[in-house]
């Protein structure tokens, strides 16, 4: 019993890298694979154009991130460069911000701030606690 609670700051690490990883993996996957960035540019660009954003931002921001999600998530998940993947998730998390934003000033942010809180939270933890990764492990 007494390993149990030795180990429950690495379990809660974990779990909320898996978790946040997840999160993103599959927001990027269904981006990129199911819905085809293709069509999430269409489906923004007309917003965008009418608020007076370049159609160039549209794009870019929509490629960066769709493939910063699904990318930085499955590092994230994987625990593999998990800080770099951290960093590109709230760049992410911050022009999603910004998009949202344009689209509406008064948007919900249900979906973005549990996001950003276990973010947040896997940047300040001590490095002591996050050691079930594949960094961990190869480096």
């Amino acid at each position: 019993m007494e390993i149990i609670t030795q180990c429950h700051e690495i379990v809660a690490t974990s779990i909320a890298r898996i978790f946040l990883g997840l999160l993103f993996f599959f927001q990027g996957y269904d981006a990129v694979i199911n819905i085809k960035i293709k069509n999430v540019i269409t489906t923004y660009e007309p917003t965008f154009e009418n608020k007076g954003v370049p159609k160039f931002i549209t794009i870019c921001g929509v490629w960066y991130t769709s493939y910063s999600e699904l990318i930085g998530g499955c590092l994230l998940t994987l625990g593999l460069f998990e800080y770099c993947a951290l960093y590109l998730l709230g760049i992410n998390l911050l022009v999603a911000s910004v998009a949202f934003s344009i689209n509406s000033p008064m948007w919900d942010m249900r979906f973005v701030f549990p996001r950003l809180v276990l973010l947040l939270f896997l940047l300040l933890v001590p490095r002591s606690w996050n050691v079930w990764t594949l960094d961990n492990l190869i480096f």
